[in-house]
């Protein structure tokens, strides 16, 4: 029906709906009418913040927006997910570049942010449509959607033959004429549901939600009843109608859209890059697994969003949060450093053990354990305690590291490879003329050479080779999962002096 209706009417009536920036401390109330503040300036234009590929590849980092839901960019279990951040972080390394995210506060401050020199790319679902076009410009599409009415179904819809339950419900967007639908300003649902009122020859009683409610949290108002009406993208309607099946999505609104990413206008040497990386990644099977894995996986998607560890829950790293909170004052580090460390040596894994005999949610060796007291390596307690005792026993060795990151960085090297070859790489970087008391690019480095026999041979090395790769990872791994942690993950508890100075 959508299909023919559709067909029935000319592009030449549509209305021409501007998009404008928000300013980023402004948002609408969700009971704001579009009437307010509809029609927008059409003559915005980017600023003119400048930063091709060429700076980018300078600077070797990738400053990538997205957004924080439960598709695009999340953390389970300790881990980080999400359709947007598994690709980009494959460009990253394609492009052999550090990879940045920042979290946009929601939707509406994502091409502010870019535009502001923010980010570098927006990595999220964005519908390609011709007012953004005046912003930004976009990437190859990812993928086709058409838009659709998320309703509710009767409550007793189970108990009804279909026949019924369609005579609940809104089946064909003329019926639509008077209803009151809830959507954010600038959205693209608010541009198509303001063109289908020319389409279909009447008012939507159009509501505005604030612009920090994202689509699924605007679905989860219409599960829960607070509005009977939202427009979503199929595939987030499809999703989310697995978790909720009194969801109704079988009205279609629109034809099918382009769903992409977007670069500044004054970029075209990074929309290359990403274009050319993106028509090569779409004929590789691991494009399609990702996007089936946040679009597809129906069962993955319950056992995700059912969680308590899924990051929009409720706030949770792992079950053992409460017992690394209680043993990570000794360090005064931040909690969720430390829990990104537990994630690094076992993956929250008790009774994980290592080949050279490590065991427990820290992976301490039986000796180790013997002389921290620790009796039972696979309690989480004890092992924790244990280990982080260790830590402020190592960090002691690194009192002449005046930053304290910087000696976090030591300490945990230190676990990882032990006092000694970090010593040894100290001696080579004082040898060498460089900063012995300065992790990144000094110390770091000369601990990666010492597996070159060059360098363990030398007389200033007392403890021989090591596989510095494994030490000189085992921290960035740490700090870059610890970066995610900071994003999506709340402090909660007050922070000592001495923590990492990262918020």
């Amino acid at each position: 029906m959508i299909r023919l209706l559709l067909t029935l009417f000319s592009k030449s009536n549509f209305k021409k709906i501007g998009f404008v920036f928000i300013v980023l401390s402004f948002t609408f109330s969700c009971s704001e009418n579009k009437n307010i503040s509809s029609k927008v300036s059409a003559d915005i234009t980017p600023t003119e913040y400048t930063k091709d590929f060429s700076e980018i590849k300078k600077d070797g980092k990738l400053t990538v927006i997205t957004i924080y839901n439960s598709t695009s960019y999340f953390l389970y279990r300790g881990k980080p997910m999400g359709f947007e951040y598994e690709l980009v972080k494959k460009l990253a390394d394609h492009l052999e570049l550090e990879l940045d995210i920042k979290v946009a506060k929601d939707i509406d401050h994502l091409f502010d942010m870019l535009n502001a020199g923010v980010g570098d790319l927006i990595a999220f679902g964005l519908s390609v449509t011709e007012d953004r076009k005046k912003l930004v410009n976009f990437t190859e599409y990812h993928y086709l959607t058409h838009q659709v009415l998320v309703q509710r179904r009767p409550e007793n819809w189970r108990k009804l033959p279909m026949y019924k339950i369609k005579k609940h419900t809104l089946n064909d967007p003329i019926e639509m004429i008077g209803k009151t639908v809830h959507v954010r300003k600038n959205s693209s649902y608010f541009e198509r549901l303001e063109n289908l009122e020319d389409e279909i020859g009447g008012q939507i009683d159009i509501q505005l939600v604030s612009g920090d409610k994202t689509t699924e949290d605007i679905i989860k108002m219409v599960v829960d009843g607070e509005i009977d009406y939202t427009i979503s993208d199929y595939n987030i309607a499809a999703i989310n109608q697995t978790y909720n099946p009194i969801l109704d999505i079988d009205t279609e609104i629109s034809f099918s859209q382009r769903i992409a990413w977007a670069v500044r206008k004054n970029s075209p040497e990074l929309l290359a890059e990403i274009n050319s990386w993106l028509k090569n990644i779409k004929k590789k099977d691991f494009y399609y697994v990702v996007y089936n894995k946040y679009f597809k996986n129906k069962k993955s998607y319950r056992r995700r969003i059912k969680s308590e560890f899924y990051s929009k829950n409720q706030g949770k790293i792992s079950q053992y949060d409460a017992i690394v909170k209680n043993n990570v004052e000794r360090l005064g580090w931040d909690w969720r450093l430390l829990s990104s460390q537990i994630f690094q040596e076992s993956r929250f894994k008790p009774n994980e053990n290592s080949w050279a005999g490590a065991g427990g949610l820290m992976q301490i060796m039986p000796a180790t354990a013997k002389d921290l007291g620790v009796n039972d390596i696979t309690n989480p307690s004890e092992n924790i305690r244990g280990g982080t005792k260790y830590l402020a026993q190592l960090r002691e060795n690194f009192d002449s590291v005046e930053d304290s990151i910087q000696r976090i960085k030591f300490t945990l090297a230190a676990y990882n490879c032990g006092l000694g070859h970090v010593r040894d790489a100290q001696r080579l970087t004082k040898a060498f003329g460089e900063d012995p008391n300065v992790w990144d690019d000094n110390v770091e480095d000369y601990l990666l050479k010492l597996s070159s026999r060059e360098f363990f041979n030398r007389p200033e090395v007392k403890y021989g080779f090591v596989r510095g790769r494994e030490p000189y990872l085992y921290v960035k791994e740490i700090f870059l999962r610890y970066e995610h942690y900071k994003k999506l993950i709340p402090f909660e508890t007050p922070e000592t002096e001495s923590q990492v100075a990262s918020n």
